[in-house]
């Protein structure tokens, strides 16, 4: 079902006292707070047991950053589906343009992952978007074109309809630029329709499809205002808490 949502990802920050410092943090706003829309995080995989802990209510969806392709077996310092099930958190992340760049993820194996996920069932955040050369080079559409279609068009209409998609313009991570909301509406608009024209408008608008690129407190409120944004996957702002609840609360 479609839904408003926060996600932070917190990639490799914090020791544990920090971490659980920030928890608490997010915890005590969330019960004095009722915000328009789901805050989930993913934390590094070392801390989900305690988020889980912390966030026995569920008032906070907790997400591993990413998870194996493979079900269970030799593949060390890998974390299986079934891991993540069994500690109870929400879903994963995957296909993260850094899971991409620095490890050599491809969409066919985020198709893997996704299917893994959802068996378990896991909420995956399957994550995609162009690089700078591509924007500049006018491929832009045809890259998460292909991207959606790999990852995702060999689910059946029930499967994509419990995905969240998270559109990330690898150009506009972590270095300070955004891409404008109508540059970022157009691509989320694009993806919507591609799955529109595959499984019908009717699940189309069933999925919620988040923004992934230096969201800012000062800058939420005007991208989520967008007719195709249904909230954003946070990375730095994420880890300072008055910050990501700036962002929360542009909705």
């Amino acid at each position: 079902m479609r839904k408003n949502i926060v996600a932070g990802n917190w990639k490799m920050n914090k020791n544990v006292t920090e971490a659980q410092d920030l928890m608490f943090q997010l915890l005590e706003y969330k019960r004095n707070h009722t915000p328009n829309c789901e805050v989930w995080i993913a934390p590094p995989s070392l801390y989900l047991m305690m988020a889980k802990d912390l966030y026995e209510q569920n008032e906070i969806g907790v997400f591993s950053q990413d998870m194996s392709e493979h079900g269970s077996g030799a593949y060390t310092g890998e974390t299986s589906a079934d891991m993540l099930e069994s500690i109870g958190v929400n879903g994963s992340l995957i296909g993260h343009s850094e899971r991409r760049l620095y490890h050599g993820e491809t969409d066919s194996h985020c198709n893997r992952k996704i299917k893994l996920a959802l068996d378990k069932g896991l909420t995956p955040i399957y994550c995609n978007g162009e690089t700078l050369e591509q924007r500049k080079s006018g491929q832009h559409l045809e890259v998460v074109k292909n991207q959606t279609e790999v990852a995702l068009f060999t689910l059946s209409a029930d499967e994509i309809k419990k995905v969240v998609i998270a559109y990330e313009p690898v150009w506009a991570i972590g270095t300070g630029e955004t891409a404008s909301p109508e540059q970022a509406q157009e691509i989320h608009a694009h993806i919507r329709n591609l799955i529109g024209n595959k499984y019908g408008k009717e699940v189309a608008d069933e999925i919620s499809i988040l923004y992934g690129g230096s969201v800012k407190p000062d800058n939420a409120k005007e991208i989520f205002s967008q007719p195709d944004i249904d909230g954003g996957l946070i990375g730095g702002a994420a880890l300072k808490m008055a910050d990501f609840v700036q962002i929360i609360e542009g909705f």
